[in-house]
């Protein structure tokens, strides 16, 4: 069954998506309310998977949440906290639940999270799972064995634009695409100058990019990511102009330039959709789309 979110993908339109963290621990109230306001304003929604290595409600259960809701799924897996049988078993069930979008990850360090003690697992990464969907399509399990029904996927993977050096990240981007991703959502960009390098780069190869857009909420949060988010680079006027907004007003100050930021994406057709992550403000994301026109 192909997905909706892959037919929006294979169209040619701006495609947009947003994320949603699922809460630690049971009251879904707030999730439910993030995912009511976008799942008629995006394409699809994206529920992270124990993002930094906090323990969460699951990616799988926000997924189903939803599907159930009328919303389109993006359904975050890492390779961190489970072995291949285990990634196994929940393709299955999301696959026999009408959940058809896979962003495959290798995931954060056990080191970065909550729960220090843990052991991470990591039998496969984000390319290997990849290529284990593919598998999975052909009706195989990774053990060879025949699968009795079915699955397909749309699956993609991440990449990094801005890392430094960016030759690792350029081998790995050819790799995931090798494995069977049909789409790439990068880690946040700032610098559009140095993305569009990357575009130019991309574009000889068969897979659809969305560039992550982080909203900037103040000039400390900026600096902050420069100086403890691999692969994150807030340019210094960037920050001098967070820095600027009036007592009160940073947050506005930021939906201005990831608005700013996406219009251009677009204007210039840099890409071919974004990926708009509000990091727990997901009710602003619609502010952040009309700022940049798609709304």
């Amino acid at each position: 069954m192909v997905s909706s979110f892959s037919k929006a993908l294979q169209s040619g339109r701006f495609v947009v998506t947003s994320e949603v963290a699922p809460p630690k621990g049971t009251d879904l109230e707030k999730m439910i309310h993030h995912i009511e306001l976008l799942r008629d304003k995006v394409d699809a929604v994206n529920i992270t998977d124990h993002q930094s290595s906090v323990m969460r409600f699951p990616s799988l259960g926000g997924a189903l949440m939803v599907k159930e809701l009328g919303g389109e799924p993006i359904l975050q897996m890492t390779c961190r906290d489970r072995n291949r049988m285990a990634l196994e078993a929940d393709l299955l069930f999301a696959a026999s639940r009408g959940i058809n979008n896979v962003l495959c990850l290798t995931g954060d360090s056990i080191i970065l999270g909550d729960h220090k003690e843990a052991k991470a697992v990591f039998d496969l990464d984000s390319s290997q799972l990849l290529a284990a969907i593919r598998q999975m399509e052909k009706g195989l399990d990774l053990g060879g064995n025949k699968l009795e029904g079915t699955v397909s996927f749309c699956a993609g993977a991440i990449v990094t634009p801005e890392a430094n050096p960016i030759e690792p990240q350029l081998l790995k981007f050819e790799k995931k695409i090798e494995a069977g991703a049909e789409f790439i959502q990068t880690q946040a960009v700032y610098d559009l100058d140095n993305f569009k390098k990357f575009m130019n780069y991309a574009r000889q190869f068969p897979v659809k990019i969305l560039a992550g857009i982080i909203l900037l909420t103040s000039a400390p949060m900026a600096r902050f990511m420069n100086k403890n988010v691999a692969g994150v680079n807030v340019p210094q006027d960037l920050i001098d102009e967070m820095a600027s907004a009036p007592k009160g007003r940073a947050i506005e100050k930021g939906i201005e330039i990831a608005g700013r930021m996406i219009k251009r994406l677009h204007d210039e057709k840099m890409c071919d959709g974004v990926h708009i992550m509000a990091i727990g403000r997901e009710e602003l994301v619609p502010d952040i789309m009309s700022k940049a026109g798609l709304i």
